[in-house]
């Protein structure tokens, strides 16, 4: 065919390669050869691939096997009246776009097209000026047509999860407020996501990390065993009307049935925490969902895990405070066999928030309850016991101030604490924000005063058994994960191949391997380097921590270890004192020096198990 002179085109905010997306192409309809080649033609040269048919019947096939945007439509063809053809494909492509292409100058003609659904039309014969003006047009409308309808499924996308988690969030917080069993408080959790009016999970499963963190243990699931059972429970829940307020109620005194199927396999999931790229420690160890949909051809989905749930499609949230991590929630569609949509994903992660404060408060209550008992029976024989040594005396006055501290200070800080957590949560106000996260920090503060107060008056003869030195090392650093991070700290530590023995008591040794391990961090304010190394020696195993910090002054190192010595603004001066304490308890030794490039060095000598 002969070149043609086209006319220029119009000036346009747009350019006619943002008018289409990827491979799509416009169709022209026309039985004229000469008409569909000159205008795929006049087309083509100014950017907009084209493909021509000759009838109805190969409009379909372009329709079936290529992406279409857009079809200049010829209502007189061999095969079919275009005008008849036009409902068609505006049901079956919504978002394809239509201009109609007549002889017929008729406006009554145009005006069906239009009401048929029809974008525009044109006349024949077409001029080529004429047809790029409307070309354009009609594109641009789809194009916005289509973009609008993405933002408006985002904002729908977005109001439903607010609303979702608004809703949840006040009923929610209203049975965390009646409960203080951990058991109780994890069943709410597993009803929220599970509930008609929560998160509308099949299944949702519960693993937390033991006390030494060591392991990920599975502690409780709700759900159905199999999916005969789930489709009765649904049925029975549905015909009973139970609401959400219905289901907490009964929460109180009664934390599952531990013995259920759905439990049985919860309970038989155990992870060592030390296994890095194991699913569920990869999850709280990056804070990061995951969902496993087509687990099974996922290489990184243990296959255990996936035997274990018989199910391939799950979404794994972690659990963690600000201090530590809790665990992980999973979930799934085990009846229903929907797919996870990634907003029901993000509404998990904002119900995980919450239940992983409720976690961390309920553990910390239960401790500071046991902590109380204790320092009331440490007071009680304190007081009937006047013989004791001048040390001892001292300690009684420390144990008399905690006591005291404990009982004056406990409820008020923790209401301040809990408070200003509280309303940080409810307000978008930068302002205020900074000054409840100060709040916060200081009640945090406070509560750490107390609880070395509590260590150090509270000497615990130790208990002690046979074990390595690895998992207490690598729970310590992972209590601390989050402070490094947030500091820029990078971390080096340093195993034996074969870890060695040493027969010690866990929670008192970690205690003062978390002491000794905060000590060097906040020794690095703008970041720098922690090492922790492992020396197997014959007859004793040492333990050196080593920072990269200011370093210290020789004095303050020789007395850092006394009682009530401090270099900090704020501290009790008893952390070291306890931490060297345990140390000797165990028949070992601390040692605290300066490196000679910088920052301090501490090495615990413990014996070696025999």
């Amino acid at each position: 065919m002969p070149e043609h002179n086209f006319p220029p085109p119009p000036t346009a905010t747009i350019a006619d390669n943002e008018l289409l997306e990827g491979d799509e192409v416009l169709v022209i309809v026309d039985d004229f050869p000469d008409i569909v080649g000159l205008l795929r033609e006049f087309l083509e040269q100014r950017g907009f691939p084209s493909v021509t048919a000759g009838s109805a019947g190969e409009l379909r096939q372009h329709l079936s096997t290529r992406n279409v945007a857009l079809i200049l439509l010829d209502i007189g063809l061999p095969d079919a009246d275009g005008m008849q053809l036009l409902p068609e494909l505006k049901k079956s492509r919504p978002d394809l776009a239509v201009i109609m292409l007549t002889a017929v100058t008729d406006l009554q003609t145009a005006l069906v097209c239009l009401r048929y659904g029809a974008d525009d039309y044109l006349t024949k014969p077409v001029h080529f000026a004429d047809l790029l003006t409307t070309l354009r047009k009609v594109l641009e409308k789809r194009r916005l047509t289509i973009r609008n309808r993405h933002y408006q499924r985002q904002i729908e996308q977005a109001n439903f999860r607010i609303q979702l988690a608004h809703q949840l969030a006040m009923k929610m917080n209203t049975a965390y407020l009646s409960m203080v069993e951990l058991d109780e408080i994890l069943n709410a959790i597993l009803i929220g996501i599970t509930a008609e009016e929560g998160l509308q999970f099949n299944r949702a499963f519960l693993a937390l990390f033991d006390e030494a963190g060591a392991t990920l243990e599975g502690r409780l699931a709700i759900g159905p065993g199999n999916r005969e059972e789930g489709g009765r429970i649904w049925l029975d829940m549905v015909g009973q009307g139970m609401r959400l307020d219905d289901l907490l109620a009964k929460v109180e005194g009664s934390p599952g049935q531990a013995d259920s199927e759905v439990n049985r396999i919860v309970h038989a999931l155990r992870v060592d925490a030390a296994d890095e790229e194991h699913l569920l420690v990869r999850a709280v160890r990056d804070r990061r969902s995951i969902n496993g949909v087509n687990g099974r051809c996922d290489c990184s989905v243990p296959l255990e895990l996936l035997g274990l749930l018989q199910e391939d499609s799950f979404v794994v949230v972690p659990l963690y405070s600000p201090s530590r991590a809790l665990g992980v929630i999973i979930a799934d569609h085990f009846v229903t066999r929907e797919p996870i949509l990634d907003e029901r994903v993000r509404a998990l992660e904002s119900f995980a928030s919450q239940a992983s404060l409720a976690i961390d408060h309920c553990r910390l209550y239960m401790a500071m309850q046991g902590k109380i008992k204790e320092l009331e029976e440490v007071t009680r024989v304190l007081e009937t016991n006047k013989n004791l040594l001048i040390e001892a005396e001292r300690y009684s006055a420390v144990g008399h101030m905690a006591a005291q501290l404990a009982h004056s200070i406990r409820n008020p800080i923790t209401a301040i604490g809990g408070t200003a957590r509280l309303l940080a949560r409810k307000t978008d106000n930068r302002d205020w924000l900074q000054f409840l996260e100060m709040m916060t920090r200081e009640a945090e503060k406070i509560e750490k005063i107390l609880e070395d107060l509590f260590s150090f008056v509270d000497r615990v003869k130790p208990v002690c058994r046979r074990m390595g030195l690895g998992p207490l090392i690598h729970k310590c650093l992972l209590l601390h994960f989050r402070s490094m991070e947030e500091k820029g700290i990078r971390r080096m530590l340093r195993l034996p191949e074969t870890d060695p023995e040493v027969e010690i008591d866990p929670e008192l040794i970690q205690q003062a391997l978390v002491h000794l391990t905060r000590n060097s961090i906040e020794a690095m304010p703008e970041g720098g380097e922690l090492m922790v190394e492992v020396l197997a020696e014959e007859k004793e195993v040492r333990i050196v921590i080593s920072d990269t910090g200011g370093g210290s002054t020789t004095a303050d190192l020789l007395h850092a270890t006394d009682p009530f010595f401090t270099t900090k603004q704020v501290g009790t001066g008893v952390g070291l004192t306890m931490v060297k304490r345990i140390i000797e308890d165990h028949g070992g030794s601390l040692n605290l020096k300066n490196r000679a490039e910088g920052g301090v060095r501490a090495t615990i000598v413990l014996p070696r198990a025999g």
